[in-house]
């Protein structure tokens, strides 16, 4: 337990910080898992979608500073790799 003022402050501040990027990091992970799902099924349409709004809410996550911006590129690349394979076989 935290024995002075400042590092119960701290405590509580390390919290509501945990809470408040809770929301980004579980949306981009639904995001990329529903686009993985679109790119499995083949649909080229729905993939393009899927990959667009994963996209778009890891670029939110690591504008925040909840993921690092070269951890959200790496996805972001692997997943347009494998849209552009799906798309290439189509």
């Amino acid at each position: 337990m935290a024995n002075t003022k400042s590092a119960q402050k701290r405590i509580g501040q390390n919290e509501r910080a945990r809470l408040r990027n809770r929301r980004y990091i579980s949306g981009s992970r639904t995001a990329v898992k529903k686009a993985r799902t679109a790119l499995a099924s083949g649909n080229a349409s729905t993939a393009e979608t899927a990959v667009q709004s994963a996209c778009a809410a890891l670029d939110v996550a690591a504008s925040k500073g909840v993921i690092h911006a070269n951890n959200a590129a790496r996805r972001k690349s692997r997943l347009m790799a494998a849209f552009n394979r799906l798309r290439a076989g189509a």
